[in-house]
């Protein structure tokens, strides 16, 4: 059977290690803590794809790779787009256990390149996902603060918002997860954006648990008041696949296949 998975890239994109029976904590420093522990065991594979989803119902898909691990220097992510030809990227993220995080990006063969902070907002290959949603660097930000409990659907949730001090570099204004407090996996996070104070809304779908991982097979950002969304579907992967530096090279060949 095929085994789904999600890493967060992002985000971003959903985080891979947490224990089977942790617990919500009743206190912010306790919420962060297992948050921020939960990063910290990162080590994952995952191939799949990522959707654009038109206003109009079309679809344009891509196929990706990516793989994570928290080093002692902090949690590096590299993230391949290896199909369509024409569309191939290449990004390798950086993030240190004080929330700085670099960026490099590789296109179509070329040589890697540090990504300005500027353009860590761009959409990757016009979906609505973007470089920084790939890093989960508002758990690690100065501003912190926990909202009132609610229910996200039939699930109970915490309510952490995370607001970026003077040092943290992001373009979003504030940070909220809803985590669900059984299985402490965030199962939506609102960000608000700066200048414009659009919200991305990314939605956690088909959550599951193998070997005391939990994990979702589907991220789905919509941003408010434009039609569409973006989605990132999880294949195959893993969460215990044991890298180390020299699986973070950018001379490797293309990720696609990759268990």
């Amino acid at each position: 059977m095929r085994r789904l998975w999600a890493a967060m890239a992002l985000g971003v994109l959903g985080a891979l290690a947490v224990s089977a029976g942790a617990q919500a904590a009743p206190d912010k420093d306790a919420v962060l803590a297992k948050t921020r522990e939960r990063i910290e065991a990162t080590d994952f594979r995952a191939t799949g794809r990522l959707v654009k989803v038109g206003g109009d119902g079309q679809r344009t898909s891509y196929k990706l790779a990516m793989k994570g691990h928290w080093f002692p220097d902090g949690l590096r992510v590299m993230f391949e787009v290896t199909d369509p030809v024409a569309s191939r990227i290449k990004a390798l993220l950086h993030m240190s256990a004080n929330g700085h995080a670099t960026i490099e990006v590789a296109k179509s063969g070329a040589a890697a390149s540090a990504l300005p902070f500027e353009r860590w907002n761009e959409g990757l290959l016009g979906t609505d996902f973007n470089y920084e949603d790939i890093l989960e660097a508002q758990y690690f930000w100065k501003g912190q603060e926990l909202l009132p409990a609610a229910k996200c659907g039939a699930r109970d949730c915490i309510n952490l918002k995370s607001v970026p001090g003077a040092d943290d570099r992001s373009h979003y204004s504030s940070v909220v997860s809803s985590i669900d407090r059984s299985i402490f996996f965030p199962v939506l996070v609102v960000k608000t954006v700066k200048g414009t104070e659009a919200r991305k809304e990314f939605s956690s779908e088909g959550l599951r648990q193998t070997s005391g991982v939990w994990s979702a097979s589907q991220v789905e950002v919509k941003v408010t008041g434009k039609l569409g969304s973006s989605l990132l579907i999880i294949e195959r992967g893993s969460a215990k696949a044991r890298l180390g530096p020299k699986d973070f090279a950018f001379n490797q060949p293309p990720m696609h296949g990759e268990e």
